[in-house]
């Protein structure tokens, strides 16, 4: 079954979608065109906002506070912008944490911006949608979403309805909170996180991955990519600077170039799930795309 694209009126007004993840708060102002998006603004904030929640089921005080200067931000900018309508969804930290319904009527009557928490199911079709939009490749492929709280897994061919996802429980706020307790991880703990992933990963098989989120767009701008959309990151690459970051600590991990210093504390996780990823799906790269659920939520 081929995806269904919308249909969009030469004159259409920007939409804005907001992401709520468990690691970042993300906005995208875009036009929808012949089932893809044109990005007028786009805007990251490293929020943090499912630390601690693997262990205690709530949102912090400090986190939510986090989100909500982002959102009081990215506010300013689509009013400016003048996009008709905003999409707002919550994702890994929102499903898991008891608090989350509070915070998310917080944020509809502070801001007027309603998210929607959705399944990992509704997040892999989304990110699918997003990642392979307007590529002309009938590969059988898996994107692979490597958030805060999970990862997911969705296989398919471009242009069609994805015919395998799933969402996982893994993640890389998630997995440095489980198994990285030391500064630098020691080798068990690095070893417990490898073992984990790989028990993890989907049995399936795929021609083509293409790996989305700042895990991925981190270890391609470490690797020296000048454009991180569309390059190939090796298996090789991934474990030669998975284990220069895992060898560092974490204060000399935010001063390494092309990665954003707030990510330094849980880019060995994502680094060594997208390593395992690649190598439990039997590949030698994959892609790194800077479109995500951003682009499919907009197209959609």
């Amino acid at each position: 079954m081929r995806l269904v694209k919308p249909c969009v009126s030469v004159n259409a007004m920007p939409v804005a979608v907001i992401d709520i993840g468990t690691n970042t708060t993300r906005l995208l102002v875009a036009e929808p065109e012949d089932g893809d998006v044109v990005e007028l603004e786009r805007r990251t904030t490293i929020t943090s906002l499912g630390k601690g929640v693997d262990a205690t089921g709530r949102l912090s005080d400090e986190a939510m506070d986090r989100v909500a200067e982002a959102i009081a931000a990215y506010r300013e900018v689509i009013d400016r912008v003048g996009a008709e309508r905003i999409v707002a969804v919550a994702t890994s930290a929102m499903r898991d944490a008891e608090n989350g319904p509070a915070f998310r009527d917080y944020l509809k009557e502070k801001y007027g911006v309603d998210a929607r928490t959705i399944s990992g199911d509704e997040e892999a079709r989304l990110t699918f949608l997003g990642a392979t939009a307007g590529r002309n490749d009938d590969r059988e492929t898996v994107v692979i979403d490597i958030g805060g709280g999970s990862t997911e897994y969705v296989l398919g061919r471009p242009g069609h309805d994805p015919g395998f996802h799933t969402s996982t429980q893994m993640g890389s706020v998630r997995h440095t909170e489980r198994f990285l307790h030391s500064d630098p991880p020691k080798r068990k703990e690095l070893q417990a996180l490898a073992d984990d992933v790989r028990a993890t990963v989907p049995d399936v098989h795929a021609e083509h991955a293409i790996a989305v989120a700042g895990t991925a767009t981190s270890l391609a701008a470490i690797d020296g990519a000048e454009e991180v959309h569309g390059y190939l990151l090796s298996l090789a690459s991934c474990e030669r600077i998975g284990a220069m970051l895992a060898a560092m600590p974490l204060e000399e991990r935010r001063d390494v170039k092309g990665l954003h210093p707030d990510r330094a504390p849980t880019i060995v996780a994502g680094a060594v799930i997208l390593t395992e990823s690649i190598r439990a799906l039997g590949l030698d790269h994959a892609e790194v795309s800077d479109r995500d659920i951003l682009h499919g939520a907009a197209a959609s």
